[in-house]
């Protein structure tokens, strides 16, 4: 199975916000449908960027990564 950790941005307010999951489509629909509490004051959402990764535990060590640091979340955004 494939893990992504993704970025996504509010039409709205352009507050980014970053994730995991091993559906991205269902959690997209699930960011605009306002079925998730952090982000459903702030739809609708696109996405930014997308990285894979193999196992679960990969993508939650690099989800947790960017979002301890503003520095290493706008390098990857820029990348």
């Amino acid at each position: 199975m494939d893990f992504k950790v993704y970025a996504i941005r509010s039409l709205t307010s352009n507050r980014i916000y970053v994730g995991q999951t091993a559906n991205f489509e269902r959690r997209l629909d699930a960011h605009n449908a306002g079925r998730v509490k952090s982000t459903h004051k702030d739809c609708p959402w696109e996405l930014l960027k997308m990285d894979s990764f193999d196992t679960r535990s990969e993508a939650r060590w690099f989800e947790r990564q960017l979002k301890s640091s503003l520095g290493r979340r706008q390098k990857w955004l820029s990348q």
